[in-house]
């Protein structure tokens, strides 16, 4: 299955101030926002896209010859390392899995086909899934599928797979997938048995939502008054985390000092809560838990 880039022509609308300006991919995965961005902005712009798994790199040099385009093997948490001579007319952020990792089974991330205990993001971080799991204890496992899941039964599948993992019957995704189907009582009917459960592990390993908060942060200091953050994200820990952070922020005096508590807004929202169409439902059904959310720096 090819990827297919989420609210791409909404993201991308919002995105584009002005055609001359120099932009962000903060989330490159297999280019669909890029060769948009690029084909949206003028010559003199410029797309700077980013990306921490080394086959988006080798996609990118592959498949961008464009002149004013380039890209840095770093994710967008070290977004303070680019080399930026001036700031950003707009940064976008699709917090998305890259449908080819779901698709690829060696890199882990599946449950349909067997591969390796593996879900790292970023190859060159040193600890796998495999790793994680035999050092992990029942409860903290629970903690991070209910957490990162949202997962109701969190407690039975994280028994099911300590056990099960210690007793030699997990080796791979489909064998992890399979424990976890298997102590849940209840079963969405939409979606996989173990998906939450996936969806956790994976955000745990990678750290992903101390990233995000990490990657926004540090985008303040490199887009310009007037430009635009774009936010994609997928379940709502990510969400959440996005609202909080674009929220005006409240400073408040002690009763001694004689100075009115201040809001301090630094963004003002622009589009909020975007979903996709029904087109895009239809077309692509990964999408089905995407919402967008625009700021524009004051």
């Amino acid at each position: 299955m090819l990827h297919s880039p989420v609210l791409l022509e909404e993201s991308i609308d919002f995105l584009i101030t002005n055609p001359s300006g120099k932009y962000i991919d903060a989330t490159f995965g297999r280019g669909g926002h890029s060769r948009k961005i690029l084909d949206s902005i003028s010559k003199d712009g410029e797309l700077l896209a980013l990306d921490k798994d080394i086959e988006a790199i080798r996609f990118a040099e592959e498949n961008f010859k464009d002149n004013n385009f380039s890209i840095q093997h770093v994710g967008f948490e070290e977004l303070d390392s680019i080399n930026s001579a001036k700031e950003a007319d707009g940064i976008l952020f699709d917090f998305g899995l890259c449908s080819t990792h779901y698709d690829n089974p060696s890199r882990g991330f599946s449950f349909n086909e067997a591969g390796p205990l593996d879900m790292r993001i970023d190859l060159r971080q040193p600890k796998k899934l495999e790793d994680f799991l035999q050092t992990i204890d029942v409860k903290e496992l629970a903690n991070i599928i209910y957490q990162y899941g949202d997962e109701k039964e969190s407690r039975k599948i994280s028994h099911a797979i300590i056990d099960s993992y210690k007793g030699g019957k997990i080796s791979n995704t489909i064998d992890l997938a399979e424990v976890i189907k298997k102590s849940k009582t209840r079963s969405p009917k939409k979606i996989h048995p173990a998906t939450k459960t996936f969806q956790a592990l994976r955000i745990y390993l990678n750290d992903e939502i101390n990233n995000l908060r990490s990657g926004l942060k540090k985008s303040k200091d490199l887009i310009k008054t007037g430009g635009r953050i774009v936010c994609i994200s997928f379940h709502s820990l990510e969400d959440r985390s996005v609202k909080q952070f674009f929220a005006p922020k409240k400073i408040s005096y002690p009763k001694e000092i004689p100075l009115n508590n201040e809001v301090i807004k630094e963004f003002k929202v622009i589009a909020k809560k975007i979903k996709p169409s029904a087109s895009e439902l239809q077309r692509n059904k990964r999408s089905r838990s995407a919402i967008m959310r625009v700021f524009e720096k004051i």
